[in-house]
């Protein structure tokens, strides 16, 4: 077994740490320190807290964000038949626009039913 065929792969997970590891070393040791009791509160949404961090969401806030990821990862496997568009030929075609078309339904009855009004 010959190991110089492992050399690029071994250099790729190397650079991938640290791409992820010096800026960070960077930023903690050339940031700025100034610690104040603002700063180092659990809160920094601009008032105090005033109700018990274990409420209930609205339902509507998962909905939303159920329907970006569907959505969103739906749009995604539009990338891949795009770049084969080609070899598959118009049964990909026809695929894809009933995809597609199935999208539109679902979103217009999200959109009738109320899923995406925020009030």
């Amino acid at each position: 077994m010959n190991l110089d065929q492992y050399l690029p792969i071994l250099l790729f997970i190397l650079v991938g740490i640290a791409v992820g590891i010096i800026p960070q070393v960077l930023g903690y040791i050339l940031g700025p320190n100034k610690p104040d009791a603002e700063k180092n509160s659990p809160y920094e949404c601009g008032f105090e807290a005033f109700e018990d961090a274990r409420m209930k969401f609205d339902v509507r806030y998962y909905l939303v964000a159920i329907l970006f990821i569907l959505f969103d990862l739906e749009i995604a496997f539009l990338f891949p038949w795009a770049v084969a568009l080609k070899e598959v030929g118009m049964a990909g075609f026809v695929a894809v626009v009933i995809f597609l078309a199935i999208l539109v339904v679902g979103f217009v009855y999200e959109w009738k039913k109320g899923a995406l009004d925020w009030e």
